[in-house]
């Protein structure tokens, strides 16, 4: 019997052990190590930080469920790996550290035959001054907790005080976006900010209302992405276009290409790529801050630290990517992982925002002091599924026999979509749907746009706002192992 250790429990941890589960779980052992205790549907907190879902919404107990299964689960968080082991054990370990109440701070070694590392992000709010719930002047929905913070601490809050006074005659002031130069995940901040704008008109104070969306892309509809082209309504035309429409209807300015350098009381500071250096007043502000890896560390068997060789500076791990450096414009397609599995042990994986990526996909840029101003490269959401399913087929047949990973999920060669919505309620609200493919441009395989345009385009509408209602419900179904989940698409 072989031992698969899972770290983390998010998109990408839960949907490899609910399918080695399923493959392999009667026969090996399967434990998922994660600090929280509960599994959260990350895209509908959005919804949780308006007010209109709550955390019971989109989160379970993860005890509960894996108590159903061959899955052994620990509350804990992970805090080094031995991936050659030690002088007293001969076999690889995890060390990690239990945040469960009745076992906190306890240390434990846990043996494993095969890992997969899918910590996730560390929420770098650090990394800016003055940002953040805990520690700062803004809010966020990056969490549950987080976002039953912002819903019934301080967005619902500050939003509801807001709305009285603009009902008074005052005038308020709402900023939405990213929190730093390098942020990623401008999308879950883009769909806020249409969440918020449709509370606003619901509650009959739009007029009185300034929302600014601020953001590190070079343009509106960057994401992460290098910008994209977009089939709609049987034309092309670009995501810049397609994302300053959607301001332009609703009233909402924009500030792009800026760095947030500090955020006080009701007031934000910021540089922009030409150099200059801005101040923007605020009532309520959400916004996204970077990632960086949680800082596992790593060890030899002569407990030498090797954490240099196993991961980038950021902490994110090293896995089959091409890391080799070189300028921007020689970058391709192919240097993106295909299998996930680490250089250096064919028995170590990493998976969603935990593996690093070879490069950014939006050209890298630096304000005139030189200060990074470009958004990093996104990889939640579909691609963390695919990328996790791919590696669990993988760690399937080589516990049979295979020598070497069987399965693929390059981002170069994957798609995925995005789905804007406004409002939870079915009959009421409206989407931005967008889908790209694949995520990584490859101009060698599509030269004029680096993307397949029969199969990236975006769309505006109802349609689209009962496609994020039923995926919603859809993928909690999935996560909950309920009848038939595994035929339901990741």
């Amino acid at each position: 019997m072989s031992r698969i250790v899972i770290l983390g429990a998010g998109i990408s941890g839960h949907t490899a052990a609910r399918y080695l589960n399923k493959w392999v779980g009667k026969e090996h052992e399967i434990i998922v190590v994660a600090p929280n205790s509960k599994w959260n549907w990350i895209p509908s907190n959005i919804w949780v930080g308006v007010g209109q879902m709550t955390e019971k919404d989109v989160t379970f107990d993860l005890a509960e469920l894996y108590g159903k299964t061959n899955v052994d689960f620990r509350q804990a968080k992970a805090v080094s790996v031995h991936p050659d082991g030690s002088a007293d054990s001969a076999k690889p370990f995890v060390t990690v550290e239990y945040t469960r109440a009745d076992k906190a701070g306890v240390v434990e070694n846990i043996s494993y035959d095969y890992l997969i590392n899918a910590t996730g992000p560390k929420l770098n709010f650090g990394a800016t001054e003055g940002l953040g719930p805990d520690h700062g002047h803004t809010v966020s929905v990056c969490t549950y907790g987080h976002a039953k913070e912002a819903n019934e601490k301080e967005a619902n809050e500050k939003l509801q005080e807001c709305i009285a006074a603009m009902k008074k005659g005052e005038r308020k002031t709402v900023v939405i976006g990213t929190g730093h130069g390098m942020c990623t995940c401008q999308g879950a901040a883009f769909e806020y900010i249409y969440n918020v704008d449709h509370v606003l008109r619901e509650a009959g104070v739009r007029n009185m209302a300034r929302i600014v969306w601020i953001s590190n892309e070079y343009e509106l509809g960057d994401f992460g992405m290098g910008g994209v082209h977009i089939k709609r309504g049987g034309y092309i035309t670009n995501g810049k276009t397609f994302a300053e429409s959607l301001m332009v209807e609703r009233g909402i300015e924009w500030i792009t290409r800026a760095h947030v350098k500090k955020v006080e009381a009701g007031k934000i500071h910021y540089e922009t790529l030409d150099g200059t250096f801005h101040e923007l007043e605020f009532d309520f502000s959400m916004l996204i801050p970077p990632f960086a890896g949680v800082g596992l560390k790593a060890f030899s068997k002569a407990e030498e630290d090797i954490t240099a060789q196993m991961f980038l500076p950021n902490g994110f791990m090293k896995v089959d990517a091409d890391y080799t450096p070189r300028p921007f414009m020689e970058w391709s397609a192919k240097d993106w992982p295909r299998t996930y599995q680490t250089p250096t042990h064919r028995n170590i994986f990493a998976i969603g925002i935990a593996f690093a990526v070879p490069h950014l996909i939006s050209k890298p840029m630096q304000s005139a002091n030189g200060t990074p101003i470009n958004p990093t490269a996104p990889r939640t959401g579909m691609p963390s599924a695919a990328m996790a399913k791919a590696v669990a087929m993988s760690i399937r047949d080589m516990l049979n026999g295979a020598e070497k990973p069987t399965h693929t999920a390059s981002m170069s060669e994957m798609g995925a979509a995005c789905v804007a919505s406004t409002g939870s309620h079915i009959l009421k609200g409206t989407a931005a749907t967008m889908t790209v493919f694949p995520v990584v441009p490859d101009y060698e395989k599509y030269p004029e746009f680096g993307r397949d345009i029969d199969l990236t385009f975006g769309e505006i509408g109802l349609a689209g706002h009962w496609m994020k209602y039923l995926l919603h419900h859809t993928f909690i179904y999935q996560a909950k192992l309920r009848p038939g989940w595994s035929l339901l698409p990741d």
